[in-house]
């Protein structure tokens, strides 16, 4: 399809009006909008362990910083290392330079904050492409990412609850803390105002000395989680893989938020690899902390 049809079908469907971008496709000789016309508007990585068997997996989508890529953020997280011991697949899309330069996902933006529109949608269509093409287990679909993709995991959460069974918001802010690039900044400096992220099973983790995206953004995450009004139970913050820990559950105790924060930890991913960006391989283990939230939530069929 020629670029500047995908780029007007884009534009539509971040706009929110699919229906012109499925008349727009179908006009061009295409079938009618779906994940892989979607899907195919961002480069994305897939890791399948070798430790992946017949049977459906565990899929985690794994959504880089800013100024990063795909396989940089795959090389910094080590998330590859934990899923070849613990058997998930592991989707890591690629935001494009041409939607923003500095390669940040627009979690800010009004038109990439909904459901079936923007950046979501092509989000979205990438996971059930993997899901179509690859055995993965529906009830155990997880997102996951960093500072702007920490904060567009949160509006995954929020705006896709039936894909997305659990997320993990590393360093960002909530969804719909910001409408434009002025609050947007004005969040990541002193926090924004959330809105309610629904009763996904949620972990935050942040470090009490980011400079970059204040630390107020993760407490402000929490809160939005708690809002659904299904926790009653607290627990911390205690000393625990040497972060400072706080557990929220159901009152049949269920884990529904873990809240992490390495003291003295600044913007970046802890625990990582240092031949990524924007990791600190001296800090707690974040990834391993992640992986066993996701891995360990009971699964609902």
């Amino acid at each position: 399809m020629r670029r500047a049809v995908m780029d007007e079908v884009l534009r539509l469907t971040r706009a929110g009006r699919p229906a012109e971008a499925t008349a727009l496709l179908q006009g061009n000789g295409s079938a009618p909008a779906s994940a892989t016309d979607l899907s195919a508007a961002r480069h994305h990585l897939l890791h399948i362990p070798g430790s992946v068997g017949d049977e459906p997996a565990p899929l985690l989508v794994m959504l880089h910083g800013g100024t990063q890529s795909a396989a940089d953020f795959a090389v910094g997280t080590r998330m590859n290392e934990h899923a070849e011991r613990h058997g998930f697949l592991v989707a890591y899309p690629e935001q494009s330079r041409e939607a923003n330069p500095g390669g940040y996902w627009n979690w800010f933006a009004p038109g990439d904050q909904r459901r079936d529109a923007g950046e979501p949608a092509i989000i979205a269509a990438i996971t059930r492409e993997i899901m179509a093409e690859v055995a993965v287990d529906p009830a155990r679909v997880f997102v996951a990412g960093l500072s702007a993709g920490g904060a567009m995991a949160a509006v995954m959460a929020a705006t896709y609850p039936d894909l997305y069974a659990g997320v993990a918001v590393h360093s960002g802010l909530g969804y719909r803390a910001a409408h434009d690039v002025g609050s947007a900044f004005a969040a990541m400096r002193g926090g924004g105002r959330p809105a309610p992220i629904g009763r996904i099973p949620l972990i935050v983790v942040h470090g009490d000395a980011d400079d970059v995206v204040a630390p107020v953004n993760g407490e402000q995450l929490v809160a939005s989680r708690l809002a659904a009004g299904d926790v009653t139970q607290h627990d911390g913050p205690r000393r625990s893989d040497g972060f400072l820990r706080t557990d929220h559950r159901t009152a049949d105790g269920r884990l529904a938020v873990a809240s992490l924060t390495v003291p003295g930890g600044r913007h970046a991913w802890f625990g990582g690899s240092g031949r990524g960006s924007y990791t600190d391989p001296a800090a707690p283990d974040s990834s391993a902390a992640i992986v066993r939230f996701l891995l360990d939530m009971p699964v609902a069929r």
